[in-house]
């Protein structure tokens, strides 16, 4: 596959790809994700990566599994990325950055010598994530940035409030599920919203039930 492939929809994507478990880790369509490699199979994982598609899938491990943490259950819905930097350190690390492609449904994991996870997907449920800006005009804007607000305040956070206003909401919802401190519930439930507009009301819901929480309330996410 051309290392300049254009991914246009769900039949221009691979249907086997490798699989990053991170807990905690969300990739968002069009979202930039930095990763710092240094296990030696994912070291592996990236070196065939970059000889083939440089597409790898993150996903989160089920910590809701009883299997062994040397092999924990995923999380079925994940998030593919396309190496789009690239360093080696002195010290024998990786720097990657991933740049969301589009949300993928795990088939079936394949058994690999490889030493990292590799998975038959289907990006076909989520056709809309190859369409840039995709429902934005349903975004609650005024609502995610209130409840950013209240964020900010009650944690006393600096924010860049100028690049914030000037985000068009797609970027503006995605970078701050990505970016946002819950935990990995909370970060699937946005991951698995059907739409952004659905997204956003995850992010607005989990951001006050968090503010709930820091005021003395025990809310849980559903």
């Amino acid at each position: 596959m051309s290392m300049n492939v254009a991914y246009k929809g769900p039949a221009d994507c691979p249907t086997e790809i490798p699989v990053f478990p991170l807990p905690g880790a969300l990739l968002l369509p069009r979202g930039q994700m930095p990763l710092n490699i240094f296990e030696p199979r994912y070291l592996a994982m990236v070196d065939d990566a970059l000889r083939t598609d440089r597409v790898i899938g993150m996903i989160q491990p089920d910590s809701d599994s009883r299997e062994t943490p040397l092999a924990p259950k995923l999380f079925r819905v994940g998030c593919a990325g396309r190496v789009t930097q690239f360093a080696e350190t002195g010290d024998g690390r990786y720097l990657i950055s991933l740049t969301g492609i589009a949300r993928f449904r795990i088939e079936e994991e394949v058994s690999t010598a490889a030493g990292y996870r590799r998975c038959k997907v289907t990006f076909a449920p989520f056709e809309s994530d190859f369409h840039a800006r995709a429902g934005e005009d349903a975004v609650d804007r005024a609502g995610v940035l209130k409840a950013l607000r209240d964020f900010v305040e009650a944690n006393d956070l600096k924010v860049d409030w100028a690049g914030i206003e000037e985000a068009p909401n797609e970027a503006l919802v995605n970078a701050l599920c990505m970016m946002s401190p819950f935990g990995p519930r909370e970060k699937q439930a946005m991951l698995e919203a059907p739409d952004l507009k659905t997204r956003a009301e995850v992010l607005i819901a989990v951001t006050e039930m968090e503010l709930v929480r820091g005021a003395g309330g025990e809310p849980t996410l559903q």
